[in-house]
């Protein structure tokens, strides 16, 4: 059984700066594509970014591309997702999901494509 569990969220000022983590617990880390989401108050699920089991091919939405930076570390079994010039709308809990890499060994950008998740972390940005 696979477990993740999401830190580093919190509150800040828009224009901050703010490093979310995702620690993953069982089966070789190696084994799993990741992707980051977020859920907005009243809103759907939304994929953040995703990236591959290498960390060599990465995803991330247009709503965060240039400011938003995944990243992970095989070695310590965790993966990051680190968020600069935040904004009020980036204010959302935010999710860590796993998936066993295929044959492609590429990223999902579907919620549906992944099979474990982490219980979320809020981040508020303030204006």
């Amino acid at each position: 059984q696979v477990q993740l569990v999401e830190s580093g969220g919190g509150l800040v000022q828009a224009g901050d700066s703010l490093r979310v983590s995702c620690a993953c617990s069982g089966r070789t880390f190696s084994s799993y594509a990741m992707g980051w989401f977020r859920q907005a108050p009243g809103k759907e699920r939304e994929v953040v970014g995703a990236i591959n089991w290498s960390g060599d091919s990465l995803y991330y939405a247009d709503s965060v591309k240039g400011r938003f930076t995944i990243s992970r570390d095989n070695t310590k079994n965790t993966v990051t997702l680190q968020m600069n010039s935040l904004k009020p709308e980036d204010t959302a809990v935010y999710y860590c999901a796993a998936r066993v890499r295929n044959g492609s060994g590429g990223y999902y950008r579907n919620s549906r494509s992944y099979d474990y998740w982490g219980q979320g972390t809020q981040v508020t940005v303030s204006s």
